[in-house]
C-alpha cells in the first residue's frame, strides 16, 4: 500500500507547516525501526474534508465538525493533541471572540447587528462554537447583519482586521500560532480578544479504513509515548501531549449544534 498523510488544519504559516511535516517525519521513522516499511506521500494541497475519506490515509488531521457530520464511519480516530495555548485545556480547545479594539464592543451583546466572518460552514471553531455563543442573543433567528465566509481563519482576522466584519470566531490554536510568529505578527494588529467560546474536543488525529489495526495500534502507542525526536518537534508546535477520545467524547461538539437549534438559532445569522 502506498499511504497518504496530511495536515493543514494549522498551517497558517510555513514554520508552522514545516514543525509539523517534521514532527511526522520523526514518527514515521519511529515506525520504519519497528519494520513499517510502506511509502507515504505527504499531501499538502488536500482537498478538504472529501480528502480523509480516502482509505489509504495513513494519518491526518480534521476538523471535529466535520468528522461527526461527514466523516465518521470513513476513517478511524486516532489520538487528539492537547495544545499548550490560553484557550485549551486538555485535549478541548475554544474559539477565541475576536475585535477590533476600536470597535466599541465590549461584550457578545454589543455585536447585534454587526458583521461577522467565519471561515467556513463546516468549522466547529469557526461557525459550531459561534453559533452555539450567540444562540441565547439571537432574535429570531437572526444576530449578525451579515456573515462573511472568508475560507480561512487567517482571512477572517484580515476581515475583521480592515473593518470589513466586526467579529469572527478563530480557533485559539491558530491564533496561538500567528502570535508565535513573527512574519505573521501583523495578522492581530489592533484586534482584542473578547473572550472565549464553550470549549469542546480538538481537532482529531484520524486514520483511513486500509489501516491495519496493528498498524492503527503502533500509530496510537507512537503518540502516547513519543520517543525524543517526536517530543522534540511536539514542543516546538505546542503539544503537551495526546489524549484518546472516542466518538461520545466527540460528541460534545454536536451538543453545541444542539443547544443552539433548541434556542431557534439553526444558522449562523
Amino acid at each position: 500500500m502506498r499511504w497518504k498523510a496530511a495536515f493543514p488544519m494549522y498551517a497558517v504559516s510555513e514554520q508552522v507547516r514545516a514543525g509539523y511535516e517534521a514532527w511526522f517525519d520523526a514518527l514515521l521513522a519511529g515506525l520504519r525501526l519497528e519494520g513499517f516499511t510502506d511509502p507515504v506521500d505527504l499531501v499538502r494541497a488536500a482537498p478538504l474534508p472529501g480528502f480523509f475519506r480516502r482509505a489509504d490515509v495513513l494519518l491526518g488531521q480534521t476538523c471535529g465538525y466535520p468528522y461527526l457530520t461527514h466523516l465518521r464511519g470513513h476513517v478511524r480516530l486516532v489520538a487528539t493533541p492537547a495544545y499548550d495555548f490560553p484557550g485549551c485545556d486538555g485535549a478541548d480547545y475554544a474559539s477565541a471572540i475576536v475585535v477590533r479594539a476600536d470597535s466599541g464592543i465590549a461584550t457578545l451583546e454589543d455585536a447585534r447587528g454587526r458583521i461577522a466572518a467565519a471561515n467556513d460552514i463546516d468549522s466547529n471553531s469557526g461557525m459550531n462554537a459561534l453559533r452555539h455563543a450567540v444562540a441565547p442573543l439571537a432574535r429570531d433567528g437572526r444576530f449578525f447583519s451579515a456573515v462573511r465566509w472568508s475560507g480561512s481563519h487567517r482571512a477572517s482576522l484580515d476581515l475583521v482586521r480592515t473593518g470589513e466584519a466586526d467579529l469572527a470566531a478563530i480557533d485559539c490554536v491558530t491564533l496561538g500560532y500567528l502570535l508565535q510568529a513573527q512574519a505573521h505578527a501583523g495578522a492581530v494588529d489592533g484586534l482584542s480578544v473578547l473572550g472565549y467560546t464553550a470549549p469542546s474536543p480538538g481537532l482529531p488525529l484520524v486514520a483511513g479504513l486500509s489501516v491495519p489495526p496493528a498498524l492503527h495500534r503502533q500509530l496510537q502507542a507512537a503518540l502516547l509515548a513519543p520517543g525524543v525526536a517526536v517530543q522534540a518537534h511536539m514542543a516546538a508546535l505546542s503539544i503537551r501531549r495526546f489524549d484518546l477520545l472516542d466518538d461520545v467524547g466527540y460528541a460534545r461538539i454536536l451538543s453545541l449544534e444542539t443547544q443552539a437549534l433548541a434556542a431557534g438559532y439553526p444558522h449562523l445569522a
